[in-house]
């Protein structure tokens, strides 16, 4: 599962709706929507090789600084969801990605946007990427780099929107 495939997101995640993440209407409640996303999210970490095996090798690891979810479509138990991933910003410190998450039917029911930063645990300060990182994530950015942004990207909730 490789997560530097040009002209394509990551993917692989796959997961059915659990139970204990269905509130009293009977469908997937917002904070299980976030931990669906992260889940997915850690999945592309660590295909990037900056997931929990990196944390416990270098004492360094990434923290969600941000993020913007949106709730699009209703989820209940037992239906199967999926996840798409795309760099869509990285520096020497930060990373910025955009996760989609789809139903059986591919309905899209969640994105999410989140911006990490590479933080130090020894130091408890960010810090750039190594070398060796670096040169991953700017290879997923540019191979994502061919694949349409969504036009919320960077708006957030409360964000004005372009007059038509």
């Amino acid at each position: 599962m490789s997560a530097v495939t040009p002209g394509r997101p990551f993917e692989g995640f796959d997961t059915e709706v659990l139970p204990e993440w269905l509130d009293y209407n009977g469908h997937v409640n917002d904070s299980a929507y976030a931990v669906i996303c992260t889940r997915a999210n850690e999945m592309f970490l660590d295909a990037l090789g900056l997931g929990a095996a990196y944390q416990q090798a270098t004492g360094c690891t990434l923290y969600t600084v941000e993020a913007h979810l949106r709730y699009l479509a209703e989820v209940r138990q037992g239906a199967r969801l999926t996840a798409e991933t795309i760099v869509v910003d990285a520096d020497a410190k930060r990373l910025r990605i955009h996760t989609t998450l789809r139903d059986h039917e591919a309905v899209l029911v969640l994105t999410g946007e989140y911006l990490y930063l590479h933080v130090d645990q020894g130091t408890g300060r960010v810090a750039p990427f190594p070398d060796d990182r670096r040169s991953v994530v700017d290879r997923a950015l540019a191979a994502h780099g061919s694949l349409e942004r969504p036009a919320h990207l960077g708006l957030g909730g409360g964000a004005p929107r372009p007059r038509p």
